[in-house]
């Protein structure tokens, strides 16, 4: 039996942002710390759209004009959460089942008015099914969601 704590992946940041610049940027500059390389399509990514809504999506578009729908927006509760799903597999194919995909709640905490804690919470990881241990671990790894952190948060630093 599987451990209930093995199928949640808990990441954290803290930006020095209010929490409603801290929000906007992470769902309207979502593409601009998604790693390109990232891609389930046969062309290079040119944009990777994050639509501010309950029952959006998240889709990369291609230099050929392809989509890929690989998650969709569940919540959409500005200033304080966004929940979306993961729709890609154990074999990082786009999983168009939802009782098969996880989902992702990022939760944003005040700590002060210039300083906004990001909480990530990537779970319900074995509905993926079989290798789903392999999603859990890519989006624990350094490829994985600390990237995607770490970027988001340079975009605070860099004057990004």
């Amino acid at each position: 039996m599987t451990n209930a704590t093995e199928q949640i992946v808990r990441k954290q940041v803290v930006v020095e942002a209010p929490i409603e610049q801290a929000f906007s940027v992470f769902t309207e500059r979502f593409g601009d710390f998604k790693p390109r390389e990232h891609n389930l399509l046969r062309s290079p990514i040119t944009e990777t759209v994050f639509e501010p809504h309950a029952d959006g999506h998240i889709y990369d578009r291609a230099e050929d004009g392809s989509e890929c729908h690989w998650a969709r927006v569940l919540a959409y509760e500005p200033p304080n959460r966004v929940v979306f799903s993961w729709d890609i597999d154990p074999r990082w194919q786009l999983e168009t089942n939802p009782a098969n995909t996880s989902e992702v709640e990022v939760r944003f905490v005040a700590e002060s008015p210039e300083r906004t804690r990001v909480e990530l919470e990537h779970r319900h990881l074995d509905r993926h099914g079989p290798g789903w241990q392999s999603v859990r671990d890519g989006v624990d790894g350094a490829a994985g969601w600390p990237l995607y952190l770490a970027r988001y948060a340079d975009l605070f630093t860099d004057g990004g």
